[in-house]
């Protein structure tokens, strides 16, 4: 058996309280201890600076400008012509008076706008903060507050929100900064607010009539605060320092190596998962260490096949959700086909699939299917693709498989946190053998497995099962300003990650469970469950509620137990005379619930995704004798599951339905 992974340490049993511990795991490549890091990087701002010089000519950034309202063929910056913008934009900053150290925001959608700001604070030591309103317009007043931000970059259509007065600390925001330029509005609600607003053009005059010298960071220096979802609702700030990028970069490179198709200059990645997310800085900042060219999205995810056809990318990076949409896409194109042409898809498919398991290279599996057949899916993803990464949350194994056949380009899975500075495991490409799972440990990590008694995960077991905890030197160093959560986080050198894992026999790894009820949907997005559950048993014609939603799915299911009262009071005006355990059957009643359900949402500002999309109706209470139910009454929420499993799967397939 191929092993991927190997032991380093043993495991051992726990004792006085405390649980057992499973074999520390490292990457095959590091067996001897970790790889050695770049000689001459050491920072984020040098893997920028040496590939100006390197690949000055090359193209770096692209975008498409929109014409009479339509976006048109996509304009590049060149590495020189970026690192020109850096410069002025770093001077300008140093003209208004921001010191390094000092935190930078920045506000918008995925453009070249954004990486030139983001550089400029590396140029000077300052410290990169995204902000993303995924989290709520409340979470980006707390970040700025919290992160004590002084300036934002922001992207036009975001300036209202962020200018809006209602802030903890409205004094604490001195400088905006444009993408373009604001609007006649938004300049005014800026001087309202002691705001002093640039647009883009002005800013970038700024730093060109005030040339400033560079203040590189160095290795230890913070390179940026990265503000994820917690249960709480309040963000937390990961702190990730230079040495963490470089070293995750550092691993990127030594585990491409390993392969016979390496990533070049001549590599063109589409960018369209946000910005402000670890996965896609760092997917960025890989490009710019190999030269290659970055173009980004239009802003339209629906109109992302448009974007694939211009651009015609080498690498995509993609949330589960994404390629979920790609799989149904090409099964739909299939299904109008004439049953010849379906029959014969399905053969070819199951041919290369064959040959696939059998250990040959997706590209060598069958030169004839992919010229029948899935070169038609390559075209539609713009004809040049290479490699599908998907990260984010797990995706199905059916899924994967489908993508493996046909975009005749390799497909991989990644698993990481913000925590872990993006993947801290990932698959390999053409090893079938890795399908459903999320690959090896990087080259600079290790990774053990935590018992989780009360879930029953044994990592010492005969089927190795537990929490994922990992080490090494792409780990963050703290959350901001809370060493409460930092301590509770990091154990003994140990990031516990929240989520379960399994050791497979080949030493890849594979998520099964979630140790918090917090769980992420197929799009990557948090839900704290127990958090929603409070919220929405606030509804009058809710006694109590268990939401259910997994990696696998994007969107919210919920068992909702009937107030009683309330729930006759609605049948007696709208004339059903039924018994209250008859009424949880109608569907009237059950449409009724749901508007109540999204009413609450409203009202409490929930993001869209946390909305309730699908009901089951229960008259009777969540039973303690049928162990749904603590004695203090919390939720088993594995019980529930198979108690109601088949109504959750009944109401997933009219969600899909009715797509």
């Amino acid at each position: 058996m191929k092993r991927f992974s190997i032991k380093v340490e043993e495991g051992r049993e726990g004792k006085d309280g405390k649980p057992s511990i499973g074999p520390v795991y490292r990457n095959v490549i590091a067996k001897d201890g970790s790889p050695s890091l770049f000689e001459d990087l050491n920072t984020s701002w040098d893997l920028f600076r040496v590939s100006a010089e390197k690949y000055a000519g090359r193209q770096m950034l692209g975008w498409r400008k929109f014409v009479d309202g339509k976006p048109g063929p996509y304009i590049w910056k060149t590495y020189k012509e970026v690192y020109g913008d850096v410069l002025n934009i770093g001077s300008a900053l140093r003209a208004v008076g921001v010191k390094p150290g000092s935190r930078i925001g920045i506000y918008g959608e995925n453009c070249p706008q954004w990486i030139i700001a983001m550089e400029a604070c590396n140029a000077h030591s300052m410290i990169c903060v995204p902000l993303y309103d995924t989290l709520g317009h409340e979470a980006v007043n707390f970040i700025i507050d919290h992160a004590e931000i002084d300036i934002v970059f922001v992207q036009d259509k975001k300036a209202k929100e962020l200018l809006k007065s209602e802030r903890t600390n409205p004094e604490r925001l001195k400088v905006v900064v444009c993408f373009t330029s604001l609007k006649e509005e938004d300049k005014i609600s800026a001087a309202d607010n002691g705001v002093k607003p640039y647009s883009w053009d002005e800013f970038f005059r700024l730093g060109k009539e005030n040339p400033s010298e560079i203040t590189p960071p160095r290795l230890l220096d913070i390179c940026t605060i990265m503000y994820t979802s917690g249960t709480s609702g309040t963000p937390k700030g990961v702190v990730l320092t230079h040495e963490t990028l470089v070293t995750f970069i550092r691993g990127v490179d030594i585990y491409m190596e390993q392969f016979e198709d390496k990533m070049t200059e001549d590599d063109v990645y589409l960018s369209f998962l946000p910005l402000a997310h670890i996965l896609d800085r760092t997917v960025e900042e890989y490009f710019f260490r190999k030269g290659a060219s970055v173009g980004y999205y239009h802003g339209d995810l629906n109109g992302i096949k448009e974007d694939l056809m211009e651009l015609k990318p080498t690498l995509i990076v993609g949330v589960p959700r994404v390629f979920e949409r790609i799989q149904e896409g090409i099964k739909q194109a299939v299904q109008v086909l004439n049953p010849v042409r379906r029959k014969a898809f399905d053969l070819l498919y199951r041919y290369k699939l064959s040959w696939m398991n059998r250990g040959y290279k997706q590209k060598e599996a069958s030169p004839l299917a992919d010229f029948l057949a899935f070169r038609k899916v390559k075209a539609r993803l713009g004809g040049r693709l290479r490699l599908i990464i998907s990260g984010g949350a797990a995706l199905s194994s059916e899924v994967e498989e489908f993508l493996r056949v046909t975009c005749c380009a390799f497909f991989v899975q990644g698993y990481g946190l913000t925590e872990t500075c993006g993947p801290t495991t990932i698959g390999f490409p053409d090893e079938m053998c890795m399908l459903g799972t999320v690959g090896s440990v990087t080259p600079f990590n290790d990774l053990r497995l935590e018992e989780v008694p009360e879930m029953g995960y044994n990592p010492l077991g005969d089927r190795p099962c537990g929490e994922i905890c990992v080490r090494g030197k792409s780990v963050f160093t703290e959350y901001y300003k809370n060493p409460e959560l930092t301590k509770e986080a990091i154990k003994d050198g140990w990031f516990h990650t929240g989520d379960i894992g399994e050791i497979l026999p080949n030493g890849v790894v594979k998520i099964i469970d979630r140790k918090k009820n917090l769980i992420k949907l197929s799009q990557g997005e948090y839900i704290a469950l127990e958090y929603l559950e409070n919220v929405y048993t606030n509804t009058p014609i809710v006694e109590d509620i268990w939401i259910y939603g997994n990696s696998f799915k994007s969107r919210l299911v919920a068992v909702v137990v009937l107030h009683e009262e309330n729930t006759k009071k609605w049948a007696n005006s709208n004339g059903f005379l039924c018994s209250f355990s008859e009424l949880s059957s109608l569907e009237q009643l059950r449409n009724h619930v749901l508007s109540e359900l999204t009413s609450t949402a409203d009202r409490n500002k929930l993001k869209r995704f946390e909305y309730i999309k699908g009901v089951v109706l229960e008259s009777h209470p969540f039973d303690i004798e049928k162990d749904m139910v603590t004695a203090t009454l919390k939720k088993k929420r594995n019980n529930l599951l198979k108690h109601y499993e088949v109504q959750i799967n009944e109401e997933y397939k009219n969600l899909e339905a009715k797509r």
